[in-house]
């Protein structure tokens, strides 16, 4: 009777066991939507990431949302914890500040959070942080502007949305720049949108008669700058440096285009990285808290096909 009330109790603890492991847990991700074109690729690989995932592990769910705002992104995520009883939250903020206070919520609830590339306002609420290298991807970018531009020149900065990886980028920029001779004429945000860049180039030009070069920092960007150079046809303007890979600006920079002499990248395809790590972790004990930072390369024409992915919607 020992043996066998040992071997029942056993039997339950292993269908107990089974039952928990089969239980569905639901992984919430929230993304902005594509307004432009990175935003476009990370919704892409969003999409195909899930889709590979759902094939891969029948114990999970997945909830996705696309937000064209801060404050759509906000209801978005209360909805998944008032209706889908999220066990994860992946979410790529559209912006730090008013996201932080959903996603603090989230965290508070017990479930577990992974926040993609532009970060909160609050450092420390998330269990995993995913991002490409935003200082290194400023200093890259810097000290291509400093190496091309070595007796100095007038230069105009375009940052994005307002964001903790805009500063960092811009911080590490600006450090990699001083004392070099380059002077920042001035600095205004074209939120990595072509439309607003074009018309803040716009005002630039009208507002500066001599402008050596530009540091878009994006490829959105960038296409909006140059734009409005031919619009205004400067010749004053040597080069343009945008950032993030669009491959039809990787292709410009491999072709020898004057105006489009290098890039940094910065792969919207991490938000799959991002995935596929939170789905790690709540179906194994695999460690995967922590940060995973994905480095920033100077891309030229000497190395821009191997960055070139012609099939790409970035």
């Amino acid at each position: 009777m020992k043996h066998t009330t040992t071997f029942v109790a056993a039997a339950l603890a292993t269908l107990v066991a089974g039952a928990a492991w089969a239980e569905t847990k639901v992984i919430g991700v929230s993304i902005p939507a594509a307004t432009h074109g990175w935003a476009g690729g990370m919704n892409f690989h969003a999409r195909e990431t899930i889709e590979r995932l759902e094939k891969v592990y029948s114990d999970l769910e997945f909830v996705l949302s696309t937000a064209s705002d801060p404050g759509t992104q906000v209801n978005d995520i209360e909805d998944m914890v008032a209706t889908r009883n999220i066990n994860a939250l992946v979410v790529l903020p559209f912006e730090s500040d008013p996201l932080t206070p959903p996603v603090q919520a989230v965290a508070d609830s017990g479930a577990w959070v992974t926040v993609v590339d532009r970060g909160l306002s609050v450092a420390g609420i998330e269990d995993l942080y995913v991002a490409g290298d935003n200082s290194g991807f400023g200093t890259v970018s810097g000290e291509f502007m400093v190496s091309r531009m070595p007796e100095g020149g007038d230069i105009v900065v375009f940052r994005g949305i307002p964001t903790t990886i805009d500063n960092e980028r811009v911080d590490g920029f600006t450090a990699a720049i001083e004392g070099s001779g380059i002077n920042v004429l001035d600095m205004e945000h074209g939120n990595w949108n072509r439309d607003d860049s074009f018309t803040v180039m716009e005002d630039f030009l009208s507002k500066y008669p001599k402008i050596d070069a530009v540091w878009a920092s994006d490829d959105d960007m960038a296409i909006g700058v140059l734009a409005a150079i031919e619009a205004a046809g400067r010749d004053d303007v040597k080069f343009v440096l945008g950032g993030a890979g669009m491959k039809e600006m990787i292709k410009r920079t491999a072709d020898g285009d004057v105006m489009v002499p290098a890039n940094v990248t910065y792969p919207p395809s991490m938000i799959a990285t991002a995935i596929e790590l939170t789905a790690v972790g709540l179906t194994s004990n695999a460690p995967v808290s922590g940060t995973f930072v994905i480095g920033s390369v100077l891309v030229t024409k000497d190395n821009a096909m191997d960055f070139y992915y012609p099939d790409s919607p970035f």
